[in-house]
């Protein structure tokens, strides 16, 4: 019987529910010694600021509305992140004999599957040496630049991953763009250099041809069971589990008042 459970969500969802969910299985991690990886994708163009970004610093929110971009706060840090055309992953474990306990040591080893993962795909990856000090304090979205430990191919940015932790307990989330959409970031978006373009990029563009989500997920499943030695069960989130998740987006990922103003609600306990 294997510790590791897989949800593979093949219809793409709206992002204040993508939110809840893996809020959720950070959560359901902390009661058990299961570690859950999640494969998922966004209904509509969605924008996801850090947990504690400005939103008026880095979003064109009338630039949104006109374009039809959704917008979420992640649970987690990090940039801005346009999300879509993709495939996003998530790992929620408190696995510290798995993980290591410290942030950049999990998100290391995250990373080295993922870069299997796209290996399998027919991709050259690795790992970014540093992050670059004027990124790092700046405005500018996620994909402007790697960081270190992040997966780039031929030193283009390929994944953006954040991580949030709770002793050792932990949630990983990334976005692997299949197709690069420079145009609709840089309009909804502060300060990025139009001619940091050909320095985005994603999985299509790297390969050559289309990358379909399945096609993608399934490569970067292998990675994982190859990285970590181990069986995945495939696991379909139950009705009772539905209804916990829903309320986790009305009360915080719906609201204006997490995404907009950053008032965290109360915990959620279940």
């Amino acid at each position: 019987m294997t510790d590791w459970e897989l949800i593979y969500d093949r219809e793409p969802l709206r992002g204040s529910w993508n939110m809840a969910v893996d809020e959720y299985l950070f959560l359901l991690a902390q009661k058990s010694q299961k570690t859950y990886l999640r494969f998922y994708t966004w209904l509509r163009p969605t924008a996801s600021l850090g947990c504690s970004q400005d939103i008026n610093k880095v979003l064109n929110l009338e630039e949104c509305r006109k374009r039809g971009v959704d917008v979420v706060r992640r649970m987690t840090g990090g940039k801005l992140v346009l999300h879509h055309l993709e495939v996003t992953y998530s790992v929620a474990s408190a696995r510290a004999d798995l993980f290591t306990a410290t942030l950049e040591g999990s998100y290391r080893l995250i990373s080295e599957a993922l870069v299997r993962g796209l290996e399998l795909l027919g991709l050259s990856a690795g790992l970014a040496a540093s992050t670059p000090s004027a990124y790092a304090r700046s405005q500018l979205p996620c994909f402007a630049y790697p960081a270190r430990n992040e997966v780039e191919i031929n030193g283009r940015k390929a994944i953006g991953s954040a991580q949030k932790r709770s002793g050792t307990s932990f949630l990983q989330h990334g976005s692997i763009p299949l197709v690069k959409e420079v145009e609709l970031l840089s309009a909804i978006s502060y300060g990025l250099d139009p001619e940091r373009a050909d320095s985005m990029t994603s999985l299509s563009d790297e390969l050559g041809k289309p990358v379909s989500y399945d096609q993608a997920v399934g490569c970067l499943i292998e990675g994982f069971r190859q990285q970590f030695q181990v069986e995945l069960s495939s696991r379909q989130l139950a009705p009772e589990e539905n209804r916990i998740i829903a309320r986790i987006e009305s009360e915080k990922y719906a609201s204006w008042s997490w995404t907009g103003e950053r008032l965290e609600p109360a915990g959620f306990d279940f």
